[in-house]
């Protein structure tokens, strides 16, 4: 028996609300493997089925197409999860308007700033602040005599409701800030002990503590050292310092093995890329170049001068393209990328791309540093952002490589059927 085709990227939370209705329902569901945002999405026999190229998106079992997480989530779901009468049924439609309209505004404008995903706004975050206190004491009243939100069972409204609450929960909603509100908390918690709620989230544990940029930047740097291996990370660091014999004590990269160690720099070491071999390319000299001429002139200059040996070219592409919302919040993100990058501005060059328009936009980019691996990893400022965003190096001799460079540094194309909104140059 053939199953739905769920197309989505990892850890998507839009992809939740359908996976945990796939579970109750007992509809199958296969998550598409090889899916890669910016990548498969923008293939034309992608794009045949789902024209704007967006996600989750899923493909039914007749070969039918549907997108919209909420859409998605109502026809995985049976009989029970859409309301038995009409009545549930229009209340479970109103519950997932209201987390659509009310929660999910106030959710990323609290949430995404804490991460460190966009530039955080003082007095937008506070509004946020209270907008979700106002939620969480209307869902509170209205679950001081009730277990579930819609009839007595639960229905696609606590799961959507659950979701879009999800990471206000985990991340920002300290302890004493949850206090005030019993039913809520004892709605949550009912959920996501459920074992169809655990199939999909797994165990969620709540904030002990609000995460703030700083806070989130370790997190990730820990993430990050668990999944690649402090060891691995360490012995790259060592290997580009060896190769130079220039190499200054007070900027070691390499080191014992003491987790406090990991691959912090001495405070005289300013600059991470200190240890690195010279080369032959001068950055600074090309940049001027290309501030100063058009591109016809500066993109053969790039070719004649770039440095193989010693610096490489990278593709980056936006994970979580699905949730970009307003163009100027996509851009401030952007922005505020390159803000926390500033101390790479002597060793790295890079144009980045939004593509798309409000609601449905993607961000991508051709960066160039010093350096064969990943730059990010070199220091703890620099790791804020980029683990948004898949990262793949580039062939230079590649004539792939080419075409991508010439319009990442001209904004003018093909870009694989992308359209073209604006750019930021990080020089």
């Amino acid at each position: 028996m053939s199953s739905n085709r769920l197309y989505t990227y990892d850890n998507n939370w839009r992809a939740f609300k359908a996976l945990i209705a796939s579970q109750y329902s007992g509809q199958s569901v296969d998550v598409v493997k090889d899916f890669k945002l910016g990548q498969t999405n923008t293939q034309p026999a992608f794009l045949q089925k789902f024209p704007l190229g967006k996600v989750p998106a899923l493909e039914t079992t007749d070969k039918s197409a549907l997108i919209e997480s909420n859409a998605i989530a109502y026809y995985l779901s049976n009989d029970q999860l859409k309301g038995k009468t009409a009545l549930d049924q229009a209340l479970v439609i109103q519950w997932l308007s209201f987390a659509d309209n009310e929660i999910l505004p106030a959710a990323y404008a609290w949430v995404l700033p804490s991460l460190g995903a966009i530039q955080p706004n003082k007095q937008a975050i506070e509004r946020a602040k209270t907008d979700i206190n106002k939620i969480l004491d209307y869902l509170n009243g209205h679950l001081l005599t009730r277990t579930y939100l819609v009839g007595d069972r639960i229905t696609l409204a606590d799961i959507v409701v659950f979701v879009s609450l999800l990471q206000v929960f985990q991340y920002v909603l300290e302890p004493s800030q949850r206090s005030p509100y019993a039913n809520v908390n004892r709605w949550f918690l009912t959920l996501s002990n459920q074992p169809q709620f655990k199939k999909v989230l797994g165990n969620v544990k709540l904030c002990d503590k609000a995460v703030t940029a700083d806070t989130a930047r370790t997190q990730k740097k820990s993430e990050s050292e668990s999944k690649k291996g402090k060891k691995e990370e360490k012995k790259a660091a060592k290997q580009q310092q060896e190769k130079t014999k220039k190499a200054e004590p007070k900027a070691d990269l390499g080191g014992d093995e003491d987790e406090d160690d990991g691959l912090s720099l001495e405070p005289k070491a300013k600059d991470p890329f200190e240890a690195f071999p010279k080369g032959t390319w001068v950055m600074d000299d090309f940049k001027r170049f290309y501030s100063n001429n058009d591109t016809d002139k500066s993109i053969p200059y790039f070719w004649e001068k770039f440095d193989k040996q010693n610096y490489s070219i990278w593709f980056c592409n936006y994970k979580y393209a699905d949730e970009l919302t307003m163009v100027y919040m996509s851009c401030n993100l952007i922005a505020g990328m390159f803000q926390r990058l500033d101390k790479m501005r002597k060793n790295a060059f890079g144009s980045m791309i939004l593509f798309g328009d409000d609601n449905n936009s993607t961000i991508s980019g051709i960066w160039v540093w010093k350096g064969s691996e990943l730059a990010f990893t070199l220091s703890p400022d620099w790791q804020v952002d980029y683990e948004s965003y898949e990262w793949k190096k580039l062939d230079p001799d590649d004539a792939k490589t080419k075409t991508m460079v010439k319009e990442y540094f001209e904004w003018e194309g093909g870009f694989d059927g992308k359209k073209f909104n604006q750019g930021k140059i990080f020089k």
